[in-house]
């Protein structure tokens, strides 16, 4: 009886390598990252560091009301259910000036950067 090993090699299409290689990006440190990369990288986490607060936010608030309502329909407990319901209007209310507050601070961060890869992409051309 005698064992015998296959290895069959098949090579990466093209697209297989560009997926590679735009998984490979991702991983490398971003003083690495380059021109319109870079931009769209910061681009991204300014915009993506004011939503997620804000969305958090209106999250909590909507589950909260719909457990007041659930409260009040549901349970029949009407006293609590609408105390709940009215402080559920707090993190909805507060989402937006969240999202303006963290949007400005992560312009302010990070917008000498930004302008000054815009510059330089549009010298470029």
């Amino acid at each position: 009886m005698t064992k015998k090993f296959n290895y069959t090699y098949t090579a990466l299409t093209e697209g297989e390598k560009r997926e590679v290689e735009r998984i490979r990006r991702q991983y490398q440190p971003n003083e690495e990252k380059k021109g319109m990369e870079r931009l769209t990288y910061l681009d991204k986490k300014v915009n993506n560091g004011a939503t997620i607060p804000a969305l958090i936010l209106g999250i909590v608030g909507s589950l909260l009301f719909g457990l007041g309502l659930a409260m009040i329909l549901e349970w029949g407990i009407v006293g609590w259910g609408i105390a709940v319901c009215a402080l559920s209007a707090l993190p909805i209310a507060a989402a937006y000036p969240v999202y303006r507050h963290f949007l400005k601070k992560y312009r302010k961060k990070y917008g000498e950067e930004i302008l000054a890869l815009t510059d330089q992409l549009l010298q470029a051309e």
